[in-house]
């Protein structure tokens, strides 16, 4: 099921692929996209079997994740496969997810990179034990990438956020990092501030109107 909010999808500029957590649900990003500004854009926002896209941490190796995860795969490359019929070719969709969900895109985007508007990663990165190359082919060539966390959250260490947004700048990925103090695992304010900007300067981009993309 993919649950569907905002502009309507014959006006809006961009398209968001919102994707939950571990125990949410598409209600959630539908809440907290009201903390965001607002942007032309319409969410399309898919849901997990039970509520889980894969069973185990994202820090296992990655065969313990399987084979939840390549199916959970399958599920957003279903959904911007989607997307590009309805008319929002990946250069008009942004990937936002939080925390399992920003997992979920993080390791979508490194290992099987489409180009696409933008990137907002709320407290997540790469699945698995041993590190990950980053994408051949320059594929994420200047693509604006919000990447946000918390210093001491309980469930995602903040060398994986590091090293995430490493692997997105050496595939030419145009990261904006920024890791909080704290220890809760929440998405703060300034996040969703900057992931505004993010999705209104991209819609502007898509629609051909002035501006830098980022």
């Amino acid at each position: 099921m993919t649950v569907e909010w905002g502009t309507p999808a014959g006006r809006a500029e961009l398209a968001v692929l919102a994707v939950h957590g571990r125990d949410q649900d598409p209600a959630f990003m539908r809440a907290t996209a009201r903390r965001l500004g607002p942007a032309p854009v319409r969410f399309f926002a898919p849901e997990a079997d039970g509520n889980t896209w894969y069973p185990l941490s994202f820090l296992e190796p990655v065969e313990r994740n399987q084979p939840a995860l390549d199916r959970s795969l399958r599920v957003v490359d279903a959904c911007l496969d989607r997307l590009a019929q309805d008319g929002f070719a990946p250069g008009r969709v942004v990937l936002w997810g939080f925390s399992q969900g920003a997992c979920l895109l993080a390791h979508s985007v490194l290992t099987r990179p489409r180009r696409v508007a933008g990137l907002v990663l709320f407290t997540g990165g790469y699945l698995g034990s041993a590190p990950l190359p980053p994408p051949d082919g320059g594929v994420l060539h200047g693509v604006p990438a919000v990447v946000r966390s918390i210093e001491d959250d309980p469930w995602v260490p903040r060398h994986r956020v590091e090293e995430t947004a490493e692997l997105l700048r050496r595939a030419g990925a145009e990261v904006d990092l920024r890791i909080d103090p704290g220890t809760e695992h929440v998405i703060t304010d300034e996040a969703c501030a900057t992931a505004t900007k993010l999705l209104t300067t991209a819609a502007a981009h898509a629609s051909g109107g002035p501006g830098r993309r980022w």
